[in-house]
């Protein structure tokens, strides 16, 4: 009869490691998994922020031009009422000098208006041309007047925040230059008298 092989204490050992790194192992997928489920579910939050940020940043600015539409038009309102006093006290004003005082009052109050909204007109008359805020409709000469001076004005423009949004259409001064000195004149022509006086001698 055969006796049983008896194990060493090292080969027991060897299954008892094996069982171990087994069960690390398993251990190490469980927490990777549980990261993975915690990183995809961080990733599904922000994702739905973000869309949700999207849809509030819209309404935001939709809302936000519609209070400043709101804003300027009840700017613009007071003038419009006094314009429609003016045109109905036309016909009754006694001279056209009333009637041209409420237009000029009107208008100063427009021009105020445009400056609560940082809008502001262009100089130009009597100022150097400046290509970025004029715009030369044509060109005279003024002798009295310097070289690419603005001496009238059609047009008035306007900036809005200190950016041109119309350039004032203007008439620029334009000197003729001089001309150039003539040339030495040329010895006049002989005279038939003279060309015989010549020939003979």
């Amino acid at each position: 009869m055969k006796k049983k092989k008896t194990e060493t204490p090292r080969e027991q050992k060897q299954p008892d490691m094996k069982k171990n790194e087994l069960e690390e192992q398993h251990i190490r997928i469980d927490n990777l998994q549980k990261e993975k489920d915690e990183l995809f579910a961080k990733l599904q939050r922000v994702s739905a922020d973000y869309a949700n940020l999207q849809k509030r940043t819209a309404k935001q600015i939709a809302d936000t031009i519609g209070y400043e539409k709101e804003k300027l038009i009840k700017t613009l309102l007071p003038t419009l009422d006094n314009l429609e006093h003016t045109l109905q006290n036309a016909q009754s004003a006694e001279t056209v000098g009333v009637l041209l005082k409420g237009i000029q009052i009107i208008y100063d109050q427009m021009l105020d208006i445009m400056k609560s909204h940082n809008v502001e007109q262009i100089k130009a008359l009597g100022e150097p041309f400046d290509p970025a805020q004029h715009e030369a409709m044509m060109r005279k000469t003024e002798h009295g007047k310097e070289e690419n001076i603005v001496l009238e004005e059609f047009q008035k423009g306007y900036k809005l925040n200190g950016r041109v949004i119309r350039p004032s259409k203007v008439i620029v001064n334009k000197l003729t230059q001089e001309q150039p000195a003539k040339q030495e004149a040329e010895p006049p022509e002989q005279t038939i008298d003279e060309c015989q006086t010549t020939d003979t001698e």
